[in-house]
């Protein structure tokens, strides 16, 4: 088995460069190499291997990015963004801070947060140009935020870690793995602010100040936008108050919304984050052949060999940020989490608090450059030098690379 086990690993590693430094979806890489590593190298049968594709994930990663998609479409999300930034009217320091809440409300609520971030970082940019705030500060805040509202249970990525939690012996509470993100993400925003909020801005030579109108709109809600809003909240209800399937439930509600306004709703199928969707599907597709495999527990039995379980968490943790600041941190996590159940199984360490931990040093180094979210504050950055921002962005996240991965593990692993 030893030899199945290197071959397994080669193809995850060759994966993730090859699809961090190519144009090619990671989810079709696994794919490929299920079919490839499980028929050749392990021995399995085709209807073994498809037993791996996570159906119940499909529907939830559908229904939650649809739903989102359709309020996309009808102005709600929009009301929603003008709402919170309306709010800082004559009190310019809260910017940072209403951004942050609202990136954690939209991506709480279904929105992935790469979508969140793209639609928050324009605005967080143009604010901190207009206001003469510090860019980094102000982009840095839109992502954490995003992060803190990212493992609700309505979420992406939470679902996908209780998902894959709840295919083993161990339970992991929703409202545990939110709050560590939350807090942990509150508190990088609170230091953030502190500490760089007054540095200077690295300012482009030869800019010209403009007078852009504020980018918030006016006005009530119309009957849409509430029905949109009646539905988000009914979601909410049913998910967590009567453990009804979330994914049906936001495949339901996104249907309603979309035969009340078929003009405008025809297309919502495409806001469907179907690149996500892929990468999730392939990527648990193929840890899922190797589990059956037996080739997960083997590699589980060599870290916990390593050495004291508090140490092997640590490093995990390190293992996941340092990579996740270069590859997909949805991939990773995929990846992680099974190899760490063996671990927690066989000691002492709590499985709510090892879990979090690793959800958070997965996520918290998005603030690369390259990364998805990182990229797009840098392109969306006004005003600034481009290389000197670029420095700053990347010095930041080797700050949080770091650290993070200690402050997580530090005060969700080590008091249990």
């Amino acid at each position: 088995m030893m030899s199945a086990e290197v071959i397994s690993i080669g193809a995850l590693l060759v994966m993730f460069v090859v699809g961090t430094v190519l144009p090619i979806n990671l989810g079709i890489l696994a794919f490929v190499a299920t079919f490839a590593v499980g028929t050749a190298s392990l021995g399995l049968t085709e209807d073994e291997i498809f037993e791996g594709f996570p159906a119940k994930l499909f529907v939830t990663i559908v229904g939650v990015t649809y739903l989102f998609s359709v309020a996309r479409r009808n102005g709600t999300i929009d009301w929603l963004v003008a709402a919170g930034v309306r709010l800082v009217r004559g009190k310019v320091a809260l910017i940072p801070w209403v951004l942050f809440l609202v990136a954690a409300l939209l991506t709480a609520f279904g929105t992935f947060t790469p979508a969140a971030v793209a639609i928050l970082a324009p605005i967080g940019m143009n604010f901190a140009y207009r206001y003469k705030l510090n860019p980094l500060v102000v982009g840095m805040m839109v992502i954490s935020g995003g992060h803190a509202g990212a493992f609700s249970p309505l979420a992406v990525s939470g679902a996908l870690v209780l998902g894959l939690v709840d295919k083993t012996e161990l339970h992991v509470s929703a409202v545990a793995l939110f709050s560590a993100s939350f807090v942990i993400n509150l508190v990088l925003s609170a230091l953030t602010y502190a500490l760089l909020a007054k540095r200077p801005v690295p300012v482009a030579e030869g800019v010209v100040e403009t007078a852009d109108d504020d980018p918030a709109v006016s006005g009530r809600p119309d009957w849409r936008q509430w029905l949109t809003l009646t539905c988000l909240v009914a979601l909410v209800v049913g998910a967590l108050g009567f453990h009804l399937e979330i994914g049906f439930l936001a495949l339901a509600a996104g249907a309603l919304l979309a035969l009340v306004d078929m003009k405008r709703q025809e297309r919502a199928v495409d806001g469907v984050s179907w690149s996500t969707l892929l990468l999730v599907a392939g990527m648990m597709t193929y840890i899922a052949m190797l589990e059956k495999a037996g080739v997960i527990e083997e590699i589980s039995e060599h870290a916990a060999g390593l050495g004291a379980p508090l140490a092997v968490a640590l490093l995990l943790c390190f293992t996941v940020a340092i990579t996740s600041a270069f590859a997909s941190s949805t991939a990773i996590l995929t990846a992680i989490i099974p190899i760490a159940v063996p671990l927690l199984l066989s000691s002492h360490l709590s499985a709510a608090g090892l879990i979090a931990a690793l959800a958070v040093s997965t996520t918290i180094v998005d603030t690369s450059p390259f990364s998805t979210n990182g990229a797009l504050v840098l392109s969306n950055a006004r005003g600034v030098d481009a290389r000197r921002f670029y420095r700053q962005v990347i010095g930041y996240t080797g700050g949080v690379v770091a650290l993070g991965p200690v402050v997580a593990w530090g005060a969700l692993v080590l008091p249990w």
